[in-house]
C-alpha cells in the first residue's frame, strides 16, 4: 500500500486527505460485493418490470380502447414526465457529474482535469451539439419541402408549379373548360391537398420522433451508470439505491412513454418501432445491473477511474435533458403553444403536475 506522505502531485499544497483519497480511486478501493447477492439480482427483474411497464402502459392506452384513462389522467402521466425528466438533467446528472469530476474531487484536482471546470464545458458543448442538429434539420425541412417545422403552410403556392394558385388557374379556363376538366382539376386539387396532408405529417413525425430519441439518448446514458452502480455499490448504500430506483425508473419510464404515445406514427411506419423503444429502455438500467454483477470484484463505482467515466457520461447526459426539457418541452408546449389560454384550468393542471414531477425526483435525488 502507497503512503500518502510519499505520494507527490505535483503541489504540496495538496492535503494529505486529498492525497489519500487519489490512492484509494487509483487502487481500486475496497468493495463488500458479497452481501445481499440475492437483492442484487432480484433488482435486476424487478427494475426491468417496472421500467418497461411504465414505460409501455401509455402507449397501451392509446391503442387499446379498455385502457384508455381520462384526458387529466394522460395529461399528469406527460407533464409529470416532463419535471421528472428536468430534475433529472439538473438534480441526478449535473450535481453528480461535479461530484465526479468537478474542480473539488479527486479526479479535478489531478493533471489537466485541474486545468479547468469540465463538467460545465461538457454539458455546454452537448446543448451546442443538439441545438446545431435541431436547427440544421429544420433548416434543411423546410428548404427541401418548404415546409417549416411550425407547419405554417401556404398550401396553393404548393400545388401549383409557379405563383399561380388552384383558384387563378381555374379562374382563367372556366369559359373553356368542359365539366369534365374542372371535376378533373377538382380531383387533381383535392390529391394535391392530400399529398401536402401526408407530406406535413410525414415531416411532423420525423421532427417530433428525433427529438425523443434525443430524449431517451440522454436518458440511457444515465441509466447505464446507475445500473452498473448498483450491481456493483457497498451493501450500505444498496439497501437505499435499490427502493430509490425502482421509483427514479418508473417515473422516468412514464415520463418517455407519455412523450412517445404523443407522436402521431403514420400508418406506412413499422408497427413495432414505438414498442421497441419502450423495450430499449426497460432492458438498459437491468442488462447493466447484471454486467455490475458480474464486474463487482473488479469494478468500483467510486474509483478514480470510474468517476471521470461517470462524470463525462453524466455531463453530456445533463446537457442533452437540459436542451430537451427547456425547449421541446417546456418551451414548445406552454411558451410557444397558441391555444394555450383556451382553457387556463387545463393549463393551470399542465403547470401544477409538472412542478410535482420536478419536485419529486428532486428529493429522490437525495438518495440516487
Amino acid at each position: 500500500m502507497v503512503d500518502a506522505a510519499d505520494v507527490t502531485l505535483g503541489d504540496d499544497t495538496f492535503s494529505d486527505a486529498f492525497k489519500v483519497c487519489y490512492i484509494t480511486g487509483v487502487e481500486g478501493g475496497g468493495n463488500e460485493y458479497s452481501k445481499y447477492l440475492g437483492a442484487r439480482i432480484s433488482s435486476i427483474f424487478v427494475i426491468l418490470f417496472v421500467s418497461t411497464f411504465f414505460t409501455i402502459f401509455p402507449l397501451l392506452a392509446t391503442r387499446f380502447k379498455k385502457l384508455r384513462i381520462p384526458l387529466y389522467g394522460y395529461l399528469f402521466a406527460r407533464y409529470f414526465g416532463t419535471g421528472v425528466i428536468i430534475a433529472t438533467a439538473y438534480v441526478h446528472l449535473m450535481d453528480p457529474a461535479y461530484g465526479e469530476i468537478g474542480p473539488n474531487t479527486c479526479v479535478g484536482m489531478t493533471g489537466n482535469w485541474a486545468s479547468y471546470s469540465w463538467p460545465p464545458a461538457i454539458m455546454l458543448a452537448s446543448i451546442f451539439f443538439i441545438f446545431i442538429v435541431d436547427i440544421f434539420s429544420a433548416v434543411w425541412v423546410e428548404r427541401k419541402y418548404g415546409i417549416s417545422d411550425s407547419h405554417d403552410v401556404n398550401v396553393e403556392d404548393i400545388i401549383v408549379a409557379g405563383n399561380d394558385t388552384p383558384t387563378t388557374a381555374a379562374v382563367h379556363r372556366t369559359r373553356e373548360s368542359t365539366r369534365q376538366d374542372v371535376e378533373k382539376q377538382k380531383d387533381d386539387v383535392d390529391t394535391g391537398c392530400e399529398s401536402i396532408a401526408n407530406t406535413e405529417a410525414e415531416i411532423s413525425f420525423k421532427m417530433q420522433f428525433t427529438a425523443f430519441l434525443i430524449l431517451e439518448f440522454g436518458v440511457i446514458f444515465h441509466s447505464v451508470m446507475i445500473g452498473l452502480n448498483l450491481g456493483a455499490v457497498g451493501p450500505d448504500e444498496f439497501k437505499t439505491l435499490y427502493i430509490v430506483l425502482v421509483f427514479h425508473q418508473s417515473f422516468e419510464g412514464l415520463g418517455i412513454g407519455a412523450r412517445l404515445s404523443a407522436i402521431p406514427f403514420p400508418a406506412d411506419k413499422p408497427k413495432w418501432i414505438p414498442w421497441l423503444c419502450c423495450i430499449i429502455y426497460g432492458l438498459v438500467t437491468p442488462v447493466c445491473i447484471a454486467i455490475g454483477l458480474g464486474v463487482r470484484k473488479t469494478y468500483f463505482s467510486n474509483s478514480y477511474n470510474a468517476n471521470i467515466i461517470s462524470g463525462v457520461l453524466d455531463s453530456i447526459s445533463a446537457g442533452i435533458l437540459m436542451y430537451t426539457g427547456l425547449v421541446e418541452l417546456l418551451a414548445r408546449d406552454f411558451i410557444f403553444d397558441p391555444h394555450r389560454t383556451k382553457d387556463l384550468r387545463r393549463l393551470t393542471f399542465m403547470v401544477v403536475v409538472t412542478l410535482v414531477g420536478a419536485g419529486i425526483m428532486a428529493l429522490l435525488g437525495k438518495w440516487a
